[in-house]
């Protein structure tokens, strides 16, 4: 049996077909994966016809790849448009605790977002299970580019910091970050009290102190 569809998805006329498509495919494809949903069910929940699928995407392929591409670019504009704005407001050499809040905020923003923000956590979810995107599309369009601004933020707030190790101080960085979104639904199970400590404003401030206090010492010699 046909899953109801949400006339609410489909958009005005002058929206387009194409948008409408793109919207209603993510809800569709976080919801039910990729192989879970039939381009039967994305065109009938965008008010248009089959062939507008094949039409204006080529494939429920290049369709699911399109989504990605609309959320990848986000992601890595915003990440790196919070690095130039640091740096920008830093002059010759910018606060650290401010590049690393303001890198935090844009990291963990899209992904904790009222409106959108737990539909791409479940996209995520799905495609790191099961995969579907081109090899390297993530690392093309969102690592390298955003490893590049973050690792030159830091080169200039932090002069003496070891080139070695900013690499590994972005990915602990992200790590951590990645770690905020998950913390307070397991912390939840336990204690619904305690996960007010982990509140993603409460738990950035902790890992900015955090992550600059290591930088520091790296950069004085007084870790390896």
């Amino acid at each position: 049996m046909a899953r109801s569809q949400d006339n609410s998805a489909v958009g005005s006329p002058a929206e387009g077909v194409r948008e409408r498509l793109l919207a209603v495919a993510e809800e569709l494809f976080s919801e039910h994966g990729f192989e879970g949903t039939s381009i039967r069910e994305l065109a009938g929940s965008a008010g248009c016809n089959i062939a507008s699928v094949n039409y204006y995407f080529g494939s429920k392929e290049n369709l699911y790849v399109e989504v990605w591409r609309r959320q990848l670019l986000h992601m890595r504009d915003t990440r790196v448009a919070s690095v130039d704005k640091a740096m920008s407001e830093g002059g010759d050499k910018p606060d650290l605790e401010a590049l690393l809040r303001s890198f935090a905020y844009a990291f963990i923003g899209p992904l904790v977002a009222k409106e959108g923000g737990e539909r791409l956590m479940r996209l995520m979810a799905r495609e790191m299970i099961d995969p579907h995107l081109p090899p390297g599309m993530f690392g093309d369009d969102v690592i390298k580019p955003t490893m590049t601004a973050m690792q030159q933020g830091l080169a200039k707030a932090c002069p003496d910091l070891p080139a070695s190790k900013v690499p590994l101080i972005v990915f602990s960085l992200v790590g951590q970050l990645i770690h905020t979104i998950k913390i307070k639904a397991i912390v939840r199970w336990i204690d619904e009290e305690s996960a007010a400590m982990f509140e993603p404003g409460k738990v950035i401030e902790h890992i900015v102190g955090f992550t600059a206090a290591g930088i520091r010492a790296y950069a004085e010699g007084k870790a390896e």
